[in-house]
């Protein structure tokens, strides 16, 4: 198994000279398409439950404390699954690394919708449907763990340094585009067909992508004939070799560095009010609002496709109107997620409303993904410590997401309304606090600079 997953071996059969900057530009931008597609459809797999909630309380199958429980075990054994993913990675064949987890999330999804049949049609009894769907569904937060890290790393093999940060902001619309296609594909199929068709379909999704991997990524350039990055993009020259031991040290460091914890609860809180909507937004529309299921995903589904603005947006803000300086688009970002959340969870049932709040979350969120657990903790370590601080930042936020899965679903169950219904007062209190906690925090960093 290390065998199969060891990194390329340079090709016996070396690319000409004339020709190696058209194959690389050709090789490196399929497999951008490929691990950008590939990850918005690995968003499908993790999120589909989000989508189903209301018809399996509905059923009788579990309840909203059992459902939360089920989404912790995927973001909590993503948040593990994130750091150690992300250093194995590094030396990993990023092609069969992330068709691998996106086979075992697709085949998760598709294990669950038979365990849905098989429970709709009494050969499996309701006790045991909770503790099957919470192993799947950790099991499927591994899987999803595969998904970013070796994307990142494909982003380091083939683009040079003075575009990458470019291909990074369009890489992180991936998330976003995932989430879309989580409400409108998946919320299409179980408005039509009913819930477990949420996972068959997702699992297709995840079968398309797996598809894209392998016909589209390439691991490295040297295993397609080429040289390494730094010789194509003429980097070589200017590249000094570290000290023996510095990264190291510099990993070190940052566990010691107070500006990247304060990042790294930041995101926490951020992520938590992030995925309140992403996992919990359909069945609030629903109960609170009266929305239908198609229609209540269908306005969930804007938040992310306004996502795709705020993440490619962000950078040029910070970089032209800011002059590099991110903490002002962070802070004014952190302000509109709140405002955006607050006109969600307290508005009345208008659909031009709630439209609206979507929007401007959507857009808020965009700008905070890219920046609090990624571009503001890298800006305060050194290079070779980047992975450190990200790894950090993603186990807080991933946790974070659980603690809140299992949090709403125990408040939702604690106070239902006369008419039977879940009473939504003090989740929305939970996920509004956590919000302005997230743009709060940064405040702390405000005079902080990279060492």
């Amino acid at each position: 198994m290390i065998s199969f997953f060891k990194m390329s071996a340079p090709a016996a059969v070396k690319v000409e000279a004339g020709r190696q900057d058209k194959v690389w530009k050709r090789l490196r931008l399929q497999s951008f398409i490929a691990f950008t597609l590939s990850y918005a459809l690995y968003y499908v797999c993790r999120l589909s439950l989000g989508v189903m909630k209301q018809p399996i309380i509905d059923a009788g199958l579990m309840n909203a404390t059992q459902l939360g429980i089920v989404g912790a075990c995927l973001y909590w054994s993503y948040a593990v699954g994130k750091l150690v993913n992300g250093f194995l990675a590094d030396s990993a064949n990023i092609k069969r690394f992330m068709a691998t987890g996106l086979i075992v999330s697709a085949a998760m999804n598709l294990i669950m919708g038979i365990l849905g049949v098989s429970a709709a049609a009494g050969n499996l009894v309701n006790a045991a449907l909770f503790p099957a769907f919470a192993l799947c569904w950790a099991v499927n937060g591994w899987a999803q763990s595969m998904g970013a890290p070796p994307a990142i790393v494909g982003l380091s093999r083939w683009f040079p340094l003075r575009i990458r940060g470019t291909y990074y902001g369009l890489f992180s619309a991936s998330h976003n585009i995932g989430e879309a296609l989580s409400f409108l594909f998946v919320g299409m199929l179980v408005a039509q067909a009913g819930w477990r068709w949420g996972f068959f379909g997702a699992a297709l999704a995840g079968a398309l992508g797996v598809l894209l991997i392998l016909l589209f990524l390439h691991d490295t350039p040297q295993g397609k004939g080429l040289p390494p990055i730094e010789v194509l993009s003429g980097e070589a020259e200017a590249k000094e070799a570290a000290p023996a031991g510095a990264g190291k040290h510099a990993q070190r460091a940052v566990l010691r560095n107070p500006g990247i914890w304060v990042l790294a609860a930041a995101s926490a809180f951020m992520y938590m009010s992030r995925y309140a909507i992403n996992e919990w937004g359909t069945i609030f529309l629903q109960e609170a609002k009266g929305y239908d299921l198609a229609g209540a995903a269908a306005i969930i589904a804007i938040n992310p496709i306004f996502g795709v603005v705020g993440t490619v947006v962000s950078g040029w803000l910070t970089d032209f109107a800011f002059k590099g300086d991110r903490k002002w688009t962070a802070l004014i970002a952190g302000i509109l997620e709140s405002v955006a959340l607050a006109m969600f969870l307290f508005g009345g049932p208008s659909k031009a409303l709630n439209i609206t709040a979507m929007v401007l979350f959507g857009i808020a969120i965009g700008v905070l993904i890219s920046f609090l657990p990624g571009l503001m903790a890298i800006d305060l370590v050194p290079r070779e410590a980047s992975g450190a601080a990200i790894g950090i930042t993603g186990i807080a936020s991933y946790a974070a997401a659980g603690i809140q899965m299992v949090v709403t679903g125990v408040l939702l169950d604690g106070h239902m309304a006369e008419t039977g219904v879940h009473d939504y007062t003090y989740a929305s209190w939970f996920w509004l606090g956590a919000a302005v906690l997230a743009f709060l925090l940064p405040l702390l960093n405000w005079k902080v600079r990279k060492p």
